[in-house]
């Protein structure tokens, strides 16, 4: 699982504009991973690397608008409504995920029953899964709407990679040097070679680069006010193998894209 890229550092005098108060709570919400569902003021502390005392009144102010509540049991704070309202707002407003679901369980219902299909969009260095079809088999991979998976090692991100603008990657690259500065060769080489599967596959590839236990395809999709994101399938190594994805469901997910891309007006 990727971790969370916190965005408290920024240089005010560089940017007046920006509000390091509403960049540190965010970075508070940011901190719960899928999964979790209680963390401790100690906890935040350590994700973020704020003082204590800073995280106590980032919590109580998020505590009073609803975005994080106490668990009186463990002394512990869990996400409130007020962040679940944001994210099914978010969530409502993507068409694209309600237009996939149908061809991504057709996908996940093919010849492999271990096969998980997924929709994603680009945050920061992340591929955050918007949606997703898990395997028809009890021993799967465990994502969810939710999961972050890294924009540059992940088949799902190269494709978000691939299926951006000029402008759209140059940010994608700036985030990448901002935030892993000790990778930006291995981001650039991995780009050329996501490019390369691209136009010579259709598609593109992820073997145990991510994790070794997972075997990845991706394609990127376009929605028509222009954002881009990657549809993928995959799961366990140990019975989704490269030869299936690329010969069986790489055809079918290039398939799914012509079906599923929209040209903007």
């Amino acid at each position: 699982m990727a971790d969370i890229h916190l965005i408290t550092d920024m240089d005010e005098d560089k940017d007046r504009n920006f509000i390091t108060a509403l960049a540190r709570g965010l970075d508070v919400l940011r901190c719960f991973r899928p999964h979790e569902s209680i963390l401790t003021n100690t906890d935040i502390a350590k994700r973020t690397g704020l003082p204590k005392p800073t995280v106590s009144r980032l919590i109580y102010t998020l505590c009073k608008l609803d975005y994080l509540s106490l668990d009186v049991s463990s002394g512990g704070y869990r996400l409130g409504a007020g962040v679940l309202s944001l994210g099914f707002g978010v969530l409502s407003g993507m068409e694209i995920a309600e237009r996939a679901k149908g061809e991504m369980g057709r996908l996940r219902d093919g010849p492999n029953s271990y096969i998980t299909c997924a929709l994603a969009e680009r945050h920061l260095t992340d591929a955050i899964y918007i949606a997703v079809e898990r395997s028809r088999e009890d021993v799967s991979l465990l994502l969810s709407i939710g999961s972050r998976l890294p924009l540059f090692f992940s088949a799902i991100g190269r494709a978000i990679l691939v299926g951006l603008d000029e402008a759209g990657r140059e940010a994608a690259f700036a985030c990448g040097a901002e935030f892993l500065p000790e990778l930006i060769e291995e981001q650039k080489a991995s780009y050329i070679e996501a490019k390369h599967q691209y136009e010579t596959l259709g598609f593109c590839k992820s073997y145990g680069e991510w994790r070794p236990d997972v075997n990845g395809i991706a394609v990127p999709i376009r929605a028509l006010d222009g954002r881009v994101f990657g549809l993928n399938v995959g799961g366990p190594s140990f019975h989704v193998k490269p030869k299936q994805l690329e010969t069986v469901f790489g055809p079918l997910l290039v398939k799914t894209a012509e079906l599923l891309n929209m040209k903007p007006q």
